[in-house]
């Protein structure tokens, strides 16, 4: 399993945590939106959108689910996720593909924000997340005939 708290229970309802984004074509554009709005990340690295405007929305609370409760934020769990990626057998499904870029995106602001150290170890997870996402995309295409 790659993202294991994608399978908690929530605690208001006897449902799983496994919400989804991208199910058409404007759920990808809105997705950007969310992303090129500007995004919040806190001291205690909760992300928020900062667009009033688009924060209200339905959506941006899956966002906000997805990214507060899911997608891992140490860099020892990014790691994890990163050595279990580069070991998958299949093509991934959207969910895994869609918190991946999401992690990504995590990894990019503290890869930015960090200094020495710190900045080449979260600069490394995000190398590690980028090569394991193109091979996920190049995989159908790698395939040898039978």
């Amino acid at each position: 399993m790659l993202f294991p708290a994608a399978q908690r229970f929530k605690r208001s309802s006897a449902a799983f945590l496994n919400p989804v984004l991208q199910n058409s074509l404007e759920d990808v554009v809105l997705l950007y939106e969310f992303l090129l709005a500007e995004l919040d990340i806190d001291k205690g690295q909760r992300i928020s959108i900062k667009d009033e405007e688009l924060a209200s929305l339905r959506k941006a609370a899956e966002f906000n689910t997805i990214c507060n409760e899911i997608i891992p934020k140490s860099i020892t769990e990014i790691r994890r996720l990163s050595s279990r990626l580069s070991s998958y057998p299949r093509v991934l499904k959207k969910e895994d593909f869609e918190r991946t870029v999401l992690t990504m995106v995590y990894t990019a602001y503290r890869a930015a924000q960090s200094h020495g150290h710190q900045k080449h170890t979260w600069a490394e997870s995000f190398v590690s997340l980028y090569k394991a996402l193109k091979n996920d995309l190049m995989l159908p295409y790698n395939k040898q005939p039978s």
